[in-house]
Formats: structure tokens, C-alpha cells, sequence
């Protein structure tokens, strides 16, 4: 009895100090907060797993650019859907409105340069440049306000007087550019690129040297040569669905595909890869953001899935399915097509639709994702090479090229999964492979993002178990 007194007294001191105070015990750093991510909004959770990545069937076009591998990834979150006009329309009208608001800040107009406090404010700072300035977000813009100062603000955003249609005042489309910043890793990891305590990035013997975002070879001066910065336009090519086909009329998706609320729930289409990117960087940004406010550790960051990554997904969890649903066959036991894509001589619409449907029309696979087959073919984060099941890693593969302008074409091209509206069946089996060119938009490629999960998917996993 006495024991068990002493124990429990034990017990209570050990709780009364509650980890806070100098022990001399390793205990580790106290007071972090408890770690749980839930599933993102809009997303699906796909487990970690091996699976065989290749095809399933003949190669049919004898392309030989896949072979069969086995390969392991590790979880992730996906969007269920494609991402779609009126989502990637929040992007576009947020890069139109901070556009504005620092038209607005240059033009003196007052209640959109952000109130900061001193902290924020950090050596080489100019919180008085309209450019670096901080934004409030708060104070509605004016879009129909006739007051003379703020029309002349605006001016510069919209299209001038002889390029408008029948006098109409809209906004120019050319002048949406999104700047944005990334860091480097791949150039960053690179052991001839290490920080040296000795040599520091440039000195003695030591040449490290990287190629920036321009393409240019420069030294490495500080940790700030591996933050690349580029500028986009984010308004999607429109003209596309005219671009891509000739004597064929297609002027109302032209004219209304993006904007019109018709078309709101319908994949985006008409982005490059570069935009679908660009895209992902904001959506990590407006996500931060909102987590800084809370002051809450981020999540990891939206990007492209690597074509393993799409594979895997697509699959479902069956893994030696051709297509997502499971079966060898695009009809269900009803004899209806179950995806949108050009079937039997070219009849499109017997599958619903001649070009694009809204997403998630179709039955989701077994990771509840939809149309992964179909509908729009996608972009991925991964150059193509014929070659790359050969010499990536079994542990999620993973091929990457950050082609600069000047490259040679077959330099930019990126891996495209999934097959379209316009594409016939065999383009829709999980594990055909193709490409397009990473500057190129086309009416039928649209893109989804996934995020990297934290921790085990599992949290009650137990070695005992096993």
C-alpha cells in the first residue's frame, strides 16, 4: 500500500510541473500544438500503397512509351473533380483585383493600402511604393463608380477606347498578370549548391552556381538566389476551341465558354501548363494566408500530381483495371457509355455531350474521384520522356524539367493523363501516357490539384499490430 502512495505522489509531482520547467530530462519542446489535418475541402483522400504503373493492355498505337513497374506512393489529398471555369475565375478576379487596388493606392485614393503594424515592417521595406505596399482587402473596389479620380485610377485595366466592341467598357484581359514566386529545391538540393560554413556560397574554391528564372547562369549569392520569380497572364485562351479544329464551328464556346454561368460547373479548359502551375502557387498563398491569420502551422502545398500520383489515383485501388471504373469496358450492364469521350466512329454525343460536360456527371471510381477518364484530359507536374519508367525511382517517381523559353520543344513537353471529349477509348485507360507542350492550351486539357498529407494516414496504427 505504501508503494502504490508513493507512485501516485510521484505521479503528481511529475503532472504539478507540467513539463514547463527544467528537469534535466529530455522531454522536447512543450507547449506545441496538437497536429490534424483534416480532408481539404473538395478533395479526396488516396491511401499510401504500391501498385504495378504501365499498361494493361496492348499497345495498341505502339507508341512504346510505358512499360509495366512496380511502385510505391506515398498518401496524398486530390480534387475530386476537375478544376472548373468558376473556381479557376476566383484566381483570375483575384489577380484583376489586386491589380486594381494598387491602381487604386497609386492614384492616392485612400482605404486600400493596408494599416501594418511595426513588426511587419522589415529592413529594405517601402510600405509607401504602391507596388510592395500591403493590400486591404476589406474595402470593396468601385467597378461602377463615376467619380473622375477613380476612373482615371482604373483606366490603365481596361481595354482603350478603339479596341472596345459597340463602346463596351471591359476589362482587358492582356493586362491580368500574375506575379508569383517559388522556391527552388531540385537547384537547392544539389550538393554543389550547399551552403558551405567555410567557403559561404561563393568564396575560396567554391563556385556554386544555379540558372535562374530567366535562364541566365548566375553565382549564388545568398539563399535568395534559389527564390525564382516569374509573371503571367492567368486569363485562359478562349480562342482555343476555334484554334484547334478548322472548318469546324465552334464561335459559341469561344464566346461564352469561361465567363457565362453555363458554363460555371464545367472543367476549365484552355490553360497551360505554366497557368495550371501558376495556379497552384495561389491557391497555396490564399490558403496560408487564411492559416497565418489563425496562427495555425500551414498544410503542405497544392501542386500538380506526378503522372504516378494521377495513375495511382485513377486506379482506384484496382489496380489491374484499365479504366477507372474497374471493368475492361466503357458501357455499363445497361449499354450506356460511362465516360465523355469520342466513341464509336465519332459519334460524341451518345455519351451525353459532344464536347465538355459538367463535372462529376459520371459515377465516381472508388477514391470517390470523378472523371479521371474523359471529359478533359489533364495536366500533371512531369516532363515526358519515352524512357522515364526506366531510370525514375520505384518510391514515388518522379521526372521534372523546368524548360525555359529557349529550350528546344521536345524539352517542354509534359506528361497529359486521362484522354478527353475528343479523344477515342484507348486515351482513357489508366495507364496510357501523353504529352502537349507546356506553353500550349487546348480546348480539351484541363488540370486537378492534389497536397502531400502530414503524418501517417492512419492515426491509430500500432506496430504491435503487426
Amino acid at each position: 500500500m505504501k508503494k502504490v502512495f508513493y507512485l501516485l505522489m510521484i505521479v503528481v509531482t511529475l503532472s504539478s510541473c507540467g513539463g514547463s520547467k527544467d528537469t534535466g530530462d529530455l522531454i522536447g519542446v512543450q507547449d506545441r500544438k496538437d497536429w490534424y489535418e483534416p480532408e481539404p475541402y473538395g478533395m479526396a483522400f488516396i491511401p499510401v500503397g504500391s501498385f504495378i504503373m504501365g499498361p494493361n493492355d496492348q499497345d495498341v498505337p505502339f507508341a512504346m512509351t510505358a512499360q509495366s513497374k512496380s511502385v510505391s506512393i506515398d498518401p496524398f489529398s486530390m480534387d475530386i473533380t476537375e478544376i472548373t471555369n468558376n473556381e479557376y475565375r476566383q484566381f483570375v478576379y483575384w489577380v484583376r483585383d489586386s491589380i486594381a487596388r494598387r491602381l487604386l493606392v497609386k492614384a492616392e485614393i485612400e482605404g486600400y493600402k493596408a494599416e501594418i503594424d511595426d513588426d511587419r515592417v522589415i529592413d529594405g521595406y517601402d510600405h509607401e511604393n504602391p507596388n510592395t505596399c500591403f493590400l486591404n482587402w476589406e474595402e470593396e473596389i468601385k467597378w461602377k463608380s463615376e467619380e473622375e479620380e477613380y476612373v482615371d485610377a482604373l483606366r490603365p485595366l481596361f481595354l482603350p477606347i478603339q479596341e472596345r466592341f459597340y463602346r463596351r467598357k471591359e476589362v482587358d484581359a492582356r493586362k491580368i498578370i500574375y506575379e508569383y514566386s517559388w522556391v527552388d529545391l531540385k537547384q537547392a538540393a544539389k550538393k554543389s549548391n550547399r551552403y558551405n560554413f567555410n567557403k559561404d556560397y561563393t568564396g575560396g574554391e567554391y563556385k556554386g552556381m544555379i540558372i535562374d528564372s530567366n535562364g541566365e547562369e548566375v553565382k549564388i549569392k545568398d539563399r535568395s538566389s534559389f527564390i525564382m520569380t516569374a509573371k503571367l497572364d492567368v486569363y485562359p485562351d478562349t480562342l482555343v476551341w476555334m484554334a484547334d479544329y478548322t472548318y469546324s464551328y465552334n464561335e459559341p464556346y469561344a464566346k461564352s465558354y469561361f465567363w457565362h454561368p453555363a458554363f460555371d460547373d464545367y472543367p476549365v479548359v484552355g490553360v497551360t501548363w505554366k497557368q495550371a502551375n501558376a495556379f497552384c502557387i495561389w491557391r497555396t498563398q490564399l490558403m496560408h494566408n487564411y492559416m497565418s491569420k489563425k496562427q495555425e502551422p500551414p498544410y503542405q502545398d497544392y501542386r500538380l500530381p506526378t503522372e504516378a500520383e494521377w495513375e495511382y489515383a485513377a486506379r482506384g485501388g484496382m489496380m489491374l483495371s484499365m479504366y477507372p471504373w474497374g471493368g475492361p469496358y466503357t458501357r455499363n450492364d445497361k449499354g450506356c457509355f460511362i465516360a465523355n469521350f469520342k466513341n464509336l466512329r465519332g459519334n460524341y454525343g451518345d455519351d451525353g455531350a459532344n464536347e465538355t460536360v459538367e463535372v462529376a456527371k459520371y459515377t465516381a471510381n472508388e477514391y470517390g474521384l470523378y472523371d479521371m477518364s474523359g471529359n478533359v484530359a489533364e495536366w500533371t507536374s512531369n516532363a515526358f520522356d519515352e524512357s522515364a519508367y526506366s531510370f525514375t525511382h520505384d518510391l514515388n517517381p518522379d521526372y521534372t524539367y523546368n524548360a525555359l523559353a529557349g529550350d528546344e520543344p521536345v524539352l517542354k513537353r509534359k506528361v497529359i493523363r486521362g484522354g478527353s471529349w475528343k479523344d477515342i477509348g484507348y486515351y482513357l485507360q489508366v495507364g496510357t501516357r501523353t504529352y502537349e507542350y507546356q506553353d500550349t492550351a487546348k480546348s480539351y486539357i484541363g488540370f486537378r490539384c492534389v497536397r502531400s498529407y502530414l503524418g501517417r494516414e492512419d492515426g491509430d496504427w500500432d506496430a504491435s499490430n503487426y
